[in-house]
């Protein structure tokens, strides 16, 4: 069976840090890239930061550049997010999604196969 389930969610205040997970299982990870996305209550689900497959390349929404950072551990399925400084306008549900194979800049959503369920993260102010 396919998964990706995303952990590390949770209520912070701002400034604060977290630090996303994503295990997948049953498909391919370490040819592809991964990305996360979020999408707060109301708005479209939008694109916050991508791996290449060997994770030598990465990818960050502007809103999120220099706060945020993505990396992956292919031997254990994994990819993270981890989120510093953390404000009131990144709450939002958090999900991992796979990509196509190898490199590139793949900020769609449409782009991507296979999605957790999600995370919530709140920041209060």
């Amino acid at each position: 069976q396919e998964h990706l389930v995303e952990s590390g969610g949770g209520l912070v205040q701002a400034g604060d840090s977290l630090r996303l997970s994503c295990a997948a299982s049953g498909i391919i990870f370490g040819l592809n890239v991964m990305g996360w996305f979020r999408q707060a209550p109301g708005k479209e689900r939008e694109f916050v930061a991508l791996i290449n497959w060997n994770g030598r390349s990465t990818y960050y929404a502007e809103s999120v550049e220099g706060r945020f950072t993505i990396s992956r551990d292919n031997d254990k399925n994994t990819v993270y997010l981890q989120m510093d400084n953390l404000q009131p306008a990144d709450t939002a549900v958090y999900y991992c999604a796979r990509g196509p194979a190898y490199s590139g800049r793949y900020n769609g959503p449409g782009e991507y196969d296979y999605w957790g369920q999600g995370t919530q993260v709140t920041v209060s102010s």
